[in-house]
């Protein structure tokens, strides 16, 4: 089975390339505008896993008003070549944009979840899935995999990725910056672990369409978190720092064993070990 993968990032794609082998197809951006260079490139391929967190163009902000339209107009293509071709399983890999109003006992984050866009890239990538679901038939399934703070190291080295490797760095100068109050809940996982969901539901595709988000499970205050970093290092918490773009809460894990037989296998101490080690300790 070959596997296209289009608008790659530099930190989830390299490692779903790499798990890949010799199954992958990159789509280069530039390839995207045109249609027989793409079409040449998706012949061979049973899957296309688009990664839709952010712009193409790095340099425009999240909540830039430009980075909805680049990430509509650079998705057209994508949903167009699938239309052309037969049998083509579409994955769409993306962030997960919490509700603000989300709190612990809500049962936010299963396949049921209606979520609401925390900034104008959020729009971009939403307005994607629901123009991919509408789409999706028996023979063209659609998935769309949400992931909650994803952390780890580059597949090409540091710096890493997520709040345990942004704390790790800063944990170098004393002290770590808190995102609000500390008792908000996150849950962290490994890049390795959705990695592992992706390549699962490439084996096992929806019957037509399905939409879930990826993480451990279990969630962790920042409180605790900061503790463990302060116990670690030394490293004084300020707390109250800017929460803005933060993701809060707890993935249905009984909904991902049930999907995709997936418990992680990166736990969380192990994380951040990888994320101490990368800063130098």
């Amino acid at each position: 089975m070959k596997v296209a993968i289009t608008a790659s990032d530099g930190f989830v794609a390299p490692y779903i390339i790499d798990a890949l082998g010799d199954s992958a197809v990159v789509i280069p951006d530039e390839v995207l505008a045109d249609n027989v260079s793409l079409d040449v490139l998706l012949t061979p391929c049973n899957a296309l896993i688009h990664i839709n967190s952010r712009p193409v163009d790095t340099s425009v902000a999240r909540d830039d008003r430009e980075s909805k339209l680049i990430m509509r107009e650079a998705a057209r293509p994508v949903l167009d070549a699938v239309n052309r071709h037969g049998e083509l399983h579409m994955i769409i890999l993306g962030t997960l944009r919490v509700h603000p109003h989300w709190s612990p006992g809500d049962d936010y984050y299963g396949p049921e979840s209606s979520l609401s866009p925390r900034d104008t890239a959020a729009e971009g990538q939403l307005w994607l899935e629901e123009n991919a679901l509408e789409r999706a038939e028996a023979d063209r399934p659609v998935s769309v995999i949400r992931a909650s703070n994803v952390q780890g190291v580059p597949i090409s080295g540091p710096p890493g990725n997520g709040i345990l490797h942004k704390w790790a760095d800063e944990s170098q100068i004393g002290w770590i910056n808190v995102p609000g109050t500390g008792e908000d809940l996150k849950d962290l996982v490994h890049v390795e672990d959705l990695v592992r969901v992706v390549l699962s539901v490439l084996d096992n595709p929806p019957p037509t369409r399905e939409s879930f988000a990826v993480g451990s499970g279990k969630g962790i205050t920042m409180n605790e978190l900061a503790n463990i970093y302060n116990q670690k290092t030394g490293a004084s918490v300020e707390l109250n720092q800017s929460s803005e773009g933060e993701v809060w809460g707890i993935v249905d894990a009984w909904f991902l064993e049930h999907r995709c037989g997936f418990r992680p296998s990166i736990s969380l101490e192990e994380m951040i070990e990888e994320a101490l080690a990368a800063s130098g300790y």
